[in-house]
């Protein structure tokens, strides 16, 4: 898998998101540089388009990723 098409948009990709700094490097790597389609943003991406894409979502919250897609 090639890296992530979002990464210039991504508000996760792009360190707008706070926490544990090691976690989040572990967790660019997983999904911005590994496997997008497992990410929540992608998801919501994908689903909804750019501008749905909340600043807060992590990339392994996939179940509030399901829960914004359905609300829309």
């Amino acid at each position: 898998m090639q890296e992530c098409e979002l990464i210039d948009i991504c508000p996760f990709y792009n360190d707008q998101l706070k926490g544990d700094e090691e976690q989040i490097a572990i967790m660019k790597e997983k999904y911005c540089k590994k496997n997008n389609l497992n990410c929540a943003q992608y998801m919501v991406f994908m689903a909804l388009g750019r501008e749905s894409m909340p600043s807060d979502l992590f990339p392994h919250q996939k179940d509030r990723a399901y829960e914004i897609i359905s609300k829309s």
